[in-house]
């Protein structure tokens, strides 16, 4: 039986047992497996993973344990260069692929203009191949899922409210620069486009059609959008966003389950 030492750094350690963040982590074994298959059964899904040193050293995924090695396992913010990073690079602006548990959060990403795209009735198997062959980042509130060799970009969302998970995507992509507000459809994801207001008027309440000129349609399922009380109220949490505020009733981060 040969033993291999892991260090966890930052917010990789949400992933492991209370007993065991922040400290080194004894794994055993027999043979010589690969490193990602010994983080995963630690409990880290590999695409939370940017770095990793054995012995000091970068090594990839692929690299086989040996006794006595000691490694040391990195998250995002932790790289020093995108020279060293494990993961492929995101295409520019990302696009986002949401599991059942983050409808919120998917409709909240299209108010800020990204393509957040979601099906409440896929599976895990169906969702690893969407995300892999549209190159999508995949959100989810299930590591199981994050473990799927498919899955090449991913991050496990760890605030419970959705408006705490919103900030907390924006942090982790970089989002701020690439916001386009109200340019998506929040039910269906397509981009919208400017109509005339005689060609939707017979749809609008009076008070509509009274007050607003501007309008949106969404080519796709056709919902159409003005700048009512809603537009307002979006505007606070679009600005609030690009602040980096709170847009939560409370700071609840949330740990694996």
């Amino acid at each position: 039986m040969s033993c291999a030492t892991f260090r966890f750094y930052a917010g990789l350690n949400d992933f492991l047992p209370v007993e065991a963040r922040h400290a080194e982590v004894w794994y055993t074994f027999t043979g010589r497996p690969a490193v990602k298959d010994a983080i995963e059964a630690l409990g880290v899904p590999h695409p939370e993973v940017a770095l990793l040193l054995a012995n000091g050293t970068p090594v990839d995924f692929g690299h086989p344990l040996c006794d006595g090695d000691r490694i040391a396992v990195f998250p995002h913010f932790f790289l020093l260069s995108a020279a060293n990073t494990l993961q492929p690079a995101l295409p520019v602006p990302p696009a986002f692929l949401l599991d059942v548990h983050l409808r919120r959060l998917a409709r909240y990403l299209r108010m800020l203009g990204f393509d957040a795209a979601y099906n409440p009735f896929a599976g895990d198997d169906a969702l690893a191949r969407q995300a892999h062959a549209e190159g999508r980042v995949l959100l989810t509130r299930d590591r199981g899922l994050l473990k799927r060799s498919l899955v090449v970009h991913g991050y496990f969302v760890r605030a419970r409210h959705p408006g705490g998970q919103l900030r907390e995507v924006v942090d982790r992509f970089a989002l701020r620069d690439w916001m386009a507000p109200f340019t998506r459809c929040l039910d269906c994801n397509t981009r919208l486009r400017p109509v005339e207001k005689d060609a939707v008027s017979g749809r609008l309440p009076e008070r509509v059609r009274d007050v607003f000129d501007a309008f949106m349609r969404c080519p796709s399922c056709d919902r159409v959008y003005w700048k009512g009380s809603h537009y307002e109220r979006m505007q606070h949490l679009v600005a609030a966003c690009r602040r980096g505020e709170a847009m939560r009733r409370r700071d609840d981060g949330g740990t694996p389950a």
